[in-house]
């Protein structure tokens, strides 16, 4: 269709009842680039209706930056960190970290529950581990025995494991030693490279949490990708990611005042409470205006069989940041599971493994751009249930009385079929049990039906969401042409104008890359705010666990949302009302402060250690 002022938009939203946001549908790359060749900005936005309201403005950009913010340095990876160590810290740290001059380091000499303690405190704190360790832990190692160093039984066990590896192929012993690894200042492109893996466990710096308002060096938190080197385009690219940071920036006390305003302090709440709730809901609410070339901090535990695939992929990954990282984790690994990642260098191994995992990329690449690449999606909302099995809640009760019987499968299934419907409830009933919370779970036999969901959400809400490891999670490539969601509160601030000028400018910059030839690092000047889609497919256990958990109240409304309509989909179109309605603890409630109940609780908490 056509939009007033020309713009031809070719993707569209369906008109939905949304209360928390308007979704801004925008053009593909050819209405993008003619917009901007014809200097005219339009945007619409939904809010119960399609295209409820509708702007154009002109488009204009200072000119007035100083040279100086366009001084980013543009690496594949960093292989130094803008923090510095004193001598005495330096010493310190040493015996526990790998080393403490470059932005990858693995983890030593500290206690299991340390290490863990150490990359828990990634998610509220804008400092690194090392300085965390330095700032928290140290005080009480020093305290105790100093660390030492065993190497029995290391040059025995190395050769034991090239021979079972290496010669017999059991990849199993790889499961049985593991590591913790820290990778900070990469971008939230790389992130969701990281956190792909299933047997693994991660820890990242939260937006929530966290405000990126620190200027390490006098830049902004930001990945520069190398492909950009010698490019024209590289200024353009720091100049309007400088841009969103600022806008940013910029809004975080204006939003936290609004909501003071909006959101007075109860007479019962501690100051300490109420400061930490507003400045979440700010941050929530700004988080759209960061793009995924922001950088953060992850802590990541593995086992030698986890970390083997993930630099497998990654090797074969096609940005350099990716590339790069994965050298640099390799190096470090190799301080403390050497034996575990020796197949890696090995051209007849790993080097063929990884060159099988890029040439399958891009062929089937080639041959699928016949059939998608001219189609036109059609319209979706937030979440559609594409899959499901219409007999699931009936699988499940026969999948329930397997292990209460000595009968075959297949039989316990006709039976299962032969009971009413009252009957196959109450079963049901009694195998959920009395669940007191939601981290009681019924047992394996609800892994016997599955759901899958088509999900178009704001990439803030898909980080949250792609760290759900038991299921099957795919996405496309992070795009603008999906549209941006805005919260209600960005017009009711006033920050409207800003919001929407740095969603303009990231989406001319996706078009500028991705028409330059540079498309695959294009997603890094996609700001959270932009919708990407992507599938999750689940069993009805793990549906269970997702629902419950991320529609908590103290949730973020984003992912809230989706799962809430994932609950909805379960019980209304594939009719599994019985397996619905034992996900008790899914909240569909309306939440202003979503924090304000948790951050009251934990200060209880506090209160009754003392």
């Amino acid at each position: 269709m056509v939009l007033p002022g020309g713009l031809r938009v070719r993707s569209r939203v369906l008109a939905e009842d949304i209360d928390h946001r308007h979704i801004v549908p925008l053009g593909y790359r050819l209405a993008l680039l003619e917009a901007a060749r014809s200097s005219r900005r339009c945007r619409a936005s939904l809010s119960g209706e399609p295209f409820a309201r509708l702007r154009a403005t002109r488009s204009a950009e200072s000119l007035a930056l100083q040279s100086a913010r366009y001084n980013n340095p543009t690496v594949a990876f960093p292989a130094s960190i803008a923090e510095t160590f004193t001598p005495e810290e330096t010493r310190a740290l040493d015996p526990y970290f790998t080393n403490t001059d470059r932005a990858v380091f693995v983890l030593r000499n500290l206690p299991e529950t340390v290490k863990g303690a150490l990359f828990a405190r990634y998610s509220r704190s804008n400092k690194s581990v090392r300085r965390l360790f330095l700032d928290e832990f140290l005080g009480q190692l020093q305290a105790d025995t100093p660390p030492r160093t065993s190497t029995v039984g290391t040059e025995r066990a190395d050769r034991l494991y090239a021979r079972v590896l290496s010669e017999y192929g059991d990849d199993s012993v790889a499961q049985l030693g593991g590591a913790h690894i820290a990778c900070e200042g990469v971008s939230n492109i790389l992130t969701k490279v990281l956190e792909r893996g299933r047997l693994m466990a991660y820890l990242e710096q939260s937006t929530r949490y966290v405000a990126y308002t620190d200027r390490p060096n006098g830049q902004w938190k930001y990945h520069v990708p190398a492909e950009l080197e010698g490019s024209s385009l590289r200024v353009t690219y720091v100049r309007t990611l400088d841009a969103a940071f600022e806008a940013y920036a910029r809004w975080i006390p204006r939003m936290e005042q609004h909501f003071r305003e909006r959101y007075p302090k109860a007479p019962d709440d501690s100051d300490a409470v109420y400061r930490s709730v507003i400045r979440a809901k700010a941050l929530d609410t700004l988080r759209g205006l960061l793009p995924a070339a922001t950088t953060s901090n992850v802590g990541l535990f593995g086992t030698g069989q986890a970390f083997e695939a993930l630099l497998l992929r990654m090797f074969a990954h096609p940005l350099e940041e990716v590339r790069a990282c994965a050298q640099e984790m390799l190096t470090e690994l190799r301080h403390v599971i050497p034996a575990f990642l020796a197949r890696l260098d090995q051209p007849n191994r790993g080097g063929r493994w990884i060159e099988y995992l890029a040439a399958t990329r891009q062929a089937f690449a080639a041959a699928a751009d016949g059939y998608v690449t001219d189609a036109e999606a059609e319209p979706r909302g937030e979440v559609t249930l594409t899959d499901f099995d219409r007999d699931g809640e009936t699988k499940v009760v026969a999948a329930a009385l397997y292990a209460a019987s000595a009968l075959p499968d297949d039989q316990l299934q006709r039976i299962a079929r032969r009971m009413s419907a009252g009957d196959r409830a109450a079963l049901l009933a009694a195998y959920i049990g009395d669940r007191a919370n939601r981290r009681h779970k019924p047992g394996r036999a609800f892994e016997r039906t599955s759901y899958r969901f088509d999900i178009l959400a704001d990439y803030g809400a898909f980080r949250d969401l792609q760290r759900h490891r038991l299921l099957t999670i795919e996405w496309q490539p992070l795009t603008t042409r999906h549209g941006y969601v805005e919260p209600v509160a960005i017009e009711e601030a006033g920050a409207l104008s800003d919001w929407r000028r740095v969603m303009d400018q990231s989406a001319e910059l996706f078009e500028q890359l991705a028409a330059g030839g540079l498309e695959p690092i294009a997603p890094y000047a996609v700001v959270m705010a932009y919708r990407v889609r992507f599938y999750m497919e689940m069993n009805a256990r793990e549906a269970m666990h997702v629902i419950e958990l991320r529609t908590s109240p103290q949730g973020h409304p984003s992912y809230r949302r989706i799962c809430q309509l994932m609950h909805n989909a379960i019980a209304e179109v594939a009719g599994h009302r019985a397996i619905a309605a034992a996900m008790r603890f899914a909240d569909h409630s309306e939440v202003e402060l979503e924090r304000l109940q948790a951050e009251r609780a934990m200060e209880q908490k506090r209160q009754s250690r003392h």
